[in-house]
């Protein structure tokens, strides 16, 4: 009986996902071209690469799971002149949930996370992930000590994420609601040495 009312609790606290990843994504970033990027392996690889043409100053993670928010915050204190966006998923994040600490603890101002969650594990299978069930990634970093959160689940609310991650004020933390459909349909540059040296190239100013 406990284990079906435990059921029913985190099926009643999971929430919505209405937005398309395709229209949001993009609303939400505005002119990418402000930003260092660092995606998460799977769909947001596939959402800046798209959006950016596979742009220098965007990397786009595959394979190393858990890699984006770490490898942001490392970005973000080597070029304190530069706004660095890690845009990742929910279940890339997961994968290493504990970093939001560290970025907690050093707080650089330049440094926005956004979290792009769909409620699935798209880069193995598509089974739902925590999130579908009532983990909230927000309060999450809320709690791990980042102070300016917000989640955005509807459209009139993404205005307002797209503020939060321009600000200087202290690191930003965006979680960002998606349906679980596809995102768009790009082939990325997969040889690493390369992509490695275009990125360095955009973060020494050559590019």
């Amino acid at each position: 009986m406990a284990t079906h009312e435990a059921q029913g609790m985190a099926q009643a606290a999971a929430p919505e996902f209405v937005l398309d990843r395709r229209e949001a994504v993009p609303a939400l970033i505005g002119r990418h071209e402000d930003f260092l990027i660092i995606a998460g392996l799977a769909g947001t690889a596939r959402d800046i690469a798209f959006l950016t043409r596979e742009g220098a100053h965007a990397f786009t993670m595959a394979g190393a799971m858990g890699g984006a928010a770490p490898m942001g915050l490392g970005l973000a204190l080597a070029r304190p002149d530069r706004r660095v966006l890690v845009i990742t998923g929910d279940g890339e994040l997961l994968m290493n949930v504990g970093a939001l600490a560290t970025i907690a603890v050093l707080d650089p101002p330049n440094l926005s996370l956004v979290c792009v969650d769909n409620g699935h594990y798209g880069e193995t299978g598509y089974q739902k992930s925590h999130t579908s069930l009532g983990v909230d990634l927000a309060a999450m970093a809320q709690g791990a000590g980042i102070k300016r959160t917000r989640t955005i689940a509807q459209e009139a609310e993404i205005a307002a994420g797209a503020r939060l991650i321009r600000e200087g004020n202290g690191t930003a933390f965006v979680l960002l609601r998606v349906k679980p459909t596809e995102p768009p349909s790009y082939k990325r540059g997969l040889d690493p040495a390369l992509e490695r040296l275009r990125f360095r190239q955009a973060l020494l100013g050559k590019a």
